[in-house]
């Protein structure tokens, strides 16, 4: 089976400094945080494996 390549995805200073401050701001919707974490895993090169174990911390056990 061929490996697929992923599409990069860059993020400028200001994009990824955003969307660190909204995993960590206590008022941010929990599905928005996991939207930013996992955008940041993108961004970092992670694959799909690794963004498919992050979940919200409240599911986490």
């Amino acid at each position: 089976m061929a490996v697929q390549q992923l599409a990069s995805l860059t993020l400028s200073d200001e994009e990824r400094t955003e969307l660190k401050a909204l995993t960590t701001r206590r008022k941010t919707a929990q599905a928005l945080a996991l939207r930013a974490r996992i955008v940041l895993t993108c961004a970092e090169g992670g694959q799909n494996k690794e963004v498919a174990v992050i979940r919200p911390a409240i599911l986490t056990p």
